[in-house]
């Protein structure tokens, strides 16, 4: 990111707190990560801090432009640093892997919708399910 995360949170007009430091440190070690895995994360240095601090902060920190969300399975959603590429998400509904792969691979696909639906796709929130090719090739030594 050009600026750095405390000065994007202070010109929006919010504090600098060990919370959302520790948040945000939280989310680019763990990379893709549910409210629950960020908290085990942050409760390594800071044991007080609960769930519910974890989702405020979440919160600020994807207001502010710091962090975005996908929803990959039916429980909480998944949250990453916003300096990674746009990509779309790949997940094996057999193994449970997130793969990440570029928006490129859509771009037919979010052109058809522009064109026959005037439709604008937010693909940072997209996650395709389906077989990865380790759990495919497993199936067919079975």
């Amino acid at each position: 990111m050009a600026r750095d995360w405390d000065e994007v949170l202070r010109d929006q007009g919010y504090r600098i707190t060990p919370q959302r430091q520790l948040v945000l440190e939280a989310v680019n070690t763990l990379g893709h990560a549910t409210p629950e895995e960020l908290l085990a994360e942050v409760q390594k240095t800071a044991a007080a801090v609960n769930l519910s601090t974890i989702y405020r902060t979440l919160e600020v920190l994807e207001q502010v432009g710091l962090v975005t969300h996908a929803h990959i399975g039916h429980g909480a959603p998944t949250y990453h640093s916003v300096e990674e590429d746009a990509h779309i998400h790949l997940v094996c509904d057999t193994c449970q892997d997130v793969q990440s792969i570029s928006v490129d691979a859509a771009e037919l696909f979010i052109q058809a919708l522009r064109d026959k639906a005037g439709f604008e796709t937010d693909v940072s929130h997209v996650s395709v399910h389906g077989q990865c090719a380790k759990c495919m090739d497993r199936q067919k030594l079975l």
